[in-house]
């Protein structure tokens, strides 16, 4: 593949050639690597903070376990059903499986294995998860989603029109080709179904023709028919010699006898593994059957779950023990005797020879590669909200409206010029501030899932963000420039121009540097915005403009503001100290702007160290957002 070729024809026709690899791409067809996936005795604990605990004496650290000791196997060509209430803990086990439990989240003990051995790289990369919240671009159509990620997740092993055909194959055979120029949309923009959004998110994961697949509850919120149909596609890939485990929560009759195996969790602990079909007839043993002949299995399953049964004087805490000793004394034995007889496998290696010995290591595709798409996807998503309507009628309302508030001010009224500078500095600071302090919260769902699945590094994402703002945030502000410099009637030389024009961009970079930083470190963004608001304030506070006699102890403050250095460069990008200026009630006196009280404390020394200042604090807020971001993504398992 070509490193130079980064634009993306979604269009291209499919190349029709004697490879085998253009042809169209089947997501049913045999996997590349079958996977055993077992799982023994798996323990989960998790700390809870007592929220109040910073203000009580006996603070405490409750332990939480969410997993009780779960023990199963899923075989290729299977789907493994996990059932149970909210907060049985049928995503944690989902996500322990998936290798996708964060770091420092909680303490997972027992085994995971696949093909009896321990979870690897080249498992990862043949491993398919889907999240149940969709985590997708809204302004992206279907097409554009599904080419982006088989650009990202398919390594050079593909031609580029290959890995393009293979996302339309994918795309056609779930059934998107009526949607396929669509936008997948938002809960304020209206694009797909949910339906569709679900297959969109299963298509991005069977792009690399998976071996496992893991989907945490893909039917959530959707009609039983358009359910029906998403299970029916589980059901073709898991006959394809994949391993298919899926979370799920009420799923109709007709669903529940499409799963191989269902694995019942109450609250945390295992009362039922085994073959789907077998669930009722288990439970019937145990003395425990429906109040009613027809019933969806699932409803009863759930219900006993919960603790109810046909016995109504029962407790439910009561009835859960008993199940849970049930499953126990006559169940387990059973599944650790089936489970340790899955050896078929074990000394099969686990590689996708697309994947793993390809040219480049452990990622699929180049550093540089990585970065332009990521940079073309990201002005494709973001294009709609950098460029809106609203922010430029914004800025160009606020340059017209401060050109008139200070039209043609001359050197006599010194006081509105630097007023205006002052100004400039701070609306400079918050705008683009705000603009930034929300790219990283509103990313962290997708960022943690595409990194999660190894899709790219995180090097090329973070300078694709970087580069693919810079228009948003310099273009603005030069149109500003252009519209109240002139009008106001600062210094119309060039060279002051410029300088007042290059200081502000760098300045907007600064603050927008910032606002990286403290939506990475917080990752909230109502903290962030709090947090931005007091700091930004308290920089402009201590900026040399409205207090100019600050106290000793607390005017450190003035060499870490990115207002001052920013408001004392403007200055200095305007008047030299030895400049005279109509002064006196009669303003036939003249003075020298150096000794002006607005400015005098600012002076007209140490430019050079406020040029240095500003381009220290350019590089270090984005390297303090980077490191931020390292966090996000990682998991237990690498």
């Amino acid at each position: 593949m070509d490193n130079q070729e980064v634009s993306v024809d979604v269009e291209a026709p499919i190349d029709k050639t004697n490879d085998d690899r253009s042809l169209p791409f089947s997501i049913f067809k045999k996997a590349n690597n079958p996977v055993t996936l077992k799982f023994e005795n798996l323990v989960y604990t998790v700390k809870l903070e007592d929220p109040n605990g910073c203000f009580r004496t006996n603070h405490k650290t409750e332990e939480r376990t969410i997993l009780k000791g779960l023990t199963g196997f899923v075989k290729p060509g299977e789907i493994l059903a996990m059932l149970g209430p909210s907060g049985s803990g049928k995503t944690s086990l989902l996500t322990a499986l998936g290798g996708r439990l964060g770091e420092g989240k909680g303490k997972l003990t027992g085994n995971i294995s696949y093909n009896n051995k321990p979870l690897s790289k080249a498992v990862k990369r043949t491993t398919g998860f889907v999240t149940q919240d969709d985590a997708l671009y809204p302004h992206l159509t279907v097409t554009e989603t599904l080419v982006f990620t088989a650009l990202l997740r398919l390594p050079n092993s593909f031609k580029k029109q290959e890995k393009i055909n293979q996302a339309k194959a994918v795309m056609t055979e779930l059934g998107l080709d009526r949607c396929k120029d669509t936008i997948i949309g938002g809960p304020f923009l209206r694009g797909v179904s949910g339906g569709e959004r679900k297959r969109v998110s299963i298509g991005q994961e069977i792009l690399i023709n998976p071996s496992l697949l893991f989907l945490d509850e893909p039917t959530s919120g959707l009609d039983s028919t358009t359910a029906q149909k998403i299970v029916s596609i589980l059901w073709e890939l898991a006959r394809g010699g994949r391993t298919v485990v899926t979370t799920i929560h009420q799923p109709s009759s007709r669903l529940f006898y499409m799963f191989d195996k269902l694995l019942l969790l109450s609250e945390g602990n295992p009362i039922y593994f085994g073959l789907g079909s077998n669930a009722m007839d288990y439970f019937a043993s145990g003395g425990y059957s429906p109040s009613v002949e027809r019933i969806n299995p699932s409803d009863f399953l759930l219900d006993i779950a919960n603790g109810i049964g046909s016995d109504e004087s029962q407790r439910p805490e009561a009835l859960k023990a008993a199940l849970v000793e049930l499953y126990k004394t006559h169940l387990l034995d059973n599944v650790i005797t089936d489970l340790e007889g899955q050896d078929d496998l074990s000394n099969k290696p686990i590689e996708n020879p697309h994947v793993e010995t390809n040219h480049f290591g452990e990622w699929p595709t180049t550093w540089w590669q990585q970065f332009c798409v990521l940079l073309q996807r990201g002005l494709k998503q973001r294009r709609h909200d950098s460029f809106s309507g609203i922010k430029i009628a914004q800025i160009f309302i606020v340059s017209i409206l401060c050109g008139l508030l200070w039209w043609q001010t001359k050197l006599s009224r010194l006081q509105d010029q630097i007023g205006l500078l002052f100004f400039m500095s701070s609306f400079w600071a918050f705008f683009p501030l705000f603009q930034q302090i929300f790219t990283f919260p509103q990313e962290r769902a997708m960022l943690q899932k595409e990194r999660s699945s190894g899709m790219y590094r995180l090097s090329p994402y973070f300078m694709s963000r970087v580069v693919g703002d810079l228009p948003m945030e310099l273009i603005l502000p030069c149109c500003f420039v252009l519209i109240t410099y002139f009008m106001a009637g600062l210094n119309h030389h060039p060279a002051n121009f410029f300088l007042t024009l290059l200081v502000l961009l760098v300045h907007v970079l600064v603050s927008g540097g910032l606002g990286l930083a403290l939506g990475a470190l917080v990752m909230d963004q109502k903290s962030a915005t709090t947090l931005g608001s007091v700091i930004m304030l308290t920089f402009l506070l201590a900026g040399g403009y409205y207090v100019q006699h600050v106290p000793v102890f607390i005017s450190w403050i003035k060499y870490v503001s990115i207002g001052y250095y920013t408001y004392k460069l403007l200055i200095l990008g305007q008047y030299t100290a030895n400049e005279l200026y109509p002064c006196g009630d009669d303003g036939k006196l003249k003075c020298h702007v150096g000794d002006f009280e607005g400015i005098k404390n600012i002076g007209f020394h140490s430019g050079l160290v406020s040029a240095l200042a500003l381009a220290v604090m350019l590089v270090g807020y984005r390297v303090i957002a980077y490191l931020a971001l390292m966090r996000i993504g990682k998991t237990k398992s690498g």
